[in-house]
């Protein structure tokens, strides 16, 4: 079969394959660092004509094109499984932008039972001699996408990374309807961030209870990262990766020689996740590397998958708990922040691990620049509206610069003791009268 011969009758330009869509398509974007950027900039340009898009996307590492040319929200409606940055302020000013509530492992089975994609934008590798374009470091649930969408493009870009996968990680030229060449932009990079003095001291609590042969699981944020720090410097051995999001933590410790995999029980000596994000060292990295395994993300995130892992670590940020023991990571009262992405999956499947923990971190205080004041992420309750990412049933170890605490089986009473003793001591007497009030402090408890 010629392949290139069926590469050059499907490929079109950036500008015709923005004059696909018509009002109120459904399209979908891609995924973090794998996001469209070809094809925005082309909608972009085009959408004078259109009204009432809808794009989904999520994890998106730079603000679309299309979010400058219809700042009012008027034209695009933006779907949302994970929002950052870029996308953030759109999302809370209710301007054209909506959160999808959804643990990141329903996202292919959601997709696949219940919407209808018109356009699927797909940034790949530039096609291989056997016709397959490889979705580099976003294979996640683009399969799913894949499947439903009634047009397949894909935006070649020949700085994507080649990345080796266990399956749903390729496409073929006969499955896809158009081609575009991107230009070959580079990938966007996240800065490897220095870590401060506070996500140094959580990551020490960590890192002390991580056995020789764990697995471990590291989200996103800078105290994570920090553990992914320490562990390269640590003598720590025969450590495994099965994650959602590879980053630059275990590059380093992959290279300082710490990642085996060989105590896995299952996909022994590959280091699996769902999507990568980070510095060029981490997508050089990754490059044909059959170490790496990209695999969709209703496999790398299940409960049941992480269950039969003995050892499973999972570590992962939250913005505030409460003295109940609840996990908050997506908002701040009305305040939208992230998403739900996968720590309630891997909070349970890393406790349903032989030997598994789960760790939230997070430090003790922050300033607010409105009041200019320290204020606690260690609150008596929620503000209103603020969502729970894990329940208080399922958390498990939490911990701050001040201490860690393991939830599991603990009263109410016993619950509000541990907690108050991880926030910043300035805030502790007011944390007692409230656990007071709560009825959730006994007079025998520490103070």
């Amino acid at each position: 079969m010629d392949y290139k011969k069926i590469f050059n009758e499907k490929l079109i330009s950036p500008k015709q394959a923005a004059g696909l869509v018509k009002d109120g398509m459904k399209i979908d974007y891609g995924w973090a660092a794998g996001m469209c950027q070809t094809f925005d900039k082309a909608l972009a340009k085009d959408l004078d004509r259109l009204n009432e898009i809808q794009v989904s996307c999520g994890v998106i590492l730079w603000k679309p094109a299309i979010f400058d040319a219809d700042l009012d929200g008027k034209k695009i409606i933006w779907n949302s499984y994970h929002s950052g940055g870029p996308d953030r302020k759109r999302i809370n000013a209710g301007e054209g932008g909506f959160y999808v509530p959804l643990r990141y492992s329903e996202v292919p089975r959601w997709i696949r039972e219940n919407i209808d994609i018109d356009i699927a934008v797909v940034v790949a590798t530039p096609m291989n001699k056997h016709g397959y374009f490889n979705f580099g470091i976003s294979a996640s649930h683009q399969m799913a996408v894949i499947e439903k969408a009634k047009k397949v493009i894909i935006e070649v870009n020949e700085n994507v990374p080649y990345c080796q996968g266990g399956m749903e990680h390729e496409i073929s030229v006969n499955d896809v309807d158009y081609i575009i060449e991107s230009g070959n932009p580079p990938l966007v990079e996240i800065p490897e961030g220095a870590f401060t003095d506070v996500d140094r001291k959580v990551a020490n609590l960590i890192v002390e209870e991580i056995p020789n042969g764990a697995t471990l699981q590291l989200g996103i944020g800078g105290m994570p990262n920090a553990v992914g720090s320490l562990i390269a410097e640590s003598d720590l051995k025969d450590l495994g990766v099965h994650t959602e999001m590879y980053v630059d933590g275990f590059v380093d410790m992959t290279l300082k020689g710490k990642v085996t995999g060989a105590k896995k029980n299952i996909d022994r000596f590959r280091q699996v996740y769902a999507f990568a994000a980070g510095s060029k060292k981490l997508y050089d990295f990754l490059d044909n590397n059959s170490e790496a395994m990209a695999a969709p993300v209703d496999y790398t995130n299940s409960a049941a998958t992480c269950a039969q892992i003995d050892n499973f670590i999972s570590i992962n940020n939250a913005v505030n708990i409460d003295l109940y023991g609840q996990v908050s990571s997506e908002s701040s009262g009305l305040k939208h922040i992230s998403g739900a992405g996968g720590q309630f999956d891997f909070t349970l499947g890393a406790y349903l691990s032989k030997g598994g923990k789960a760790f939230i971190c997070l430090s003790s205080q922050f300033a607010n620049k409105k009041t200019n004041k320290n204020e606690s992420r260690i609150v008596p309750q929620f503000d209103y509206g603020t969502a729970i990412t894990i329940p208080r049933p399922c958390t498990h170890y939490l911990v701050t610069e001040y201490g860690k605490f393991n939830c599991k089986g603990r009263s109410t009473w016993e619950r509000a003791e541990g907690i108050i003793n991880l926030a910043a001591p300035e805030f502790r007497d007011d944390l007692i009268k409230e656990a007071e009030k709560l009825n959730i402090w006994r007079h025998s408890n520490k103070r």
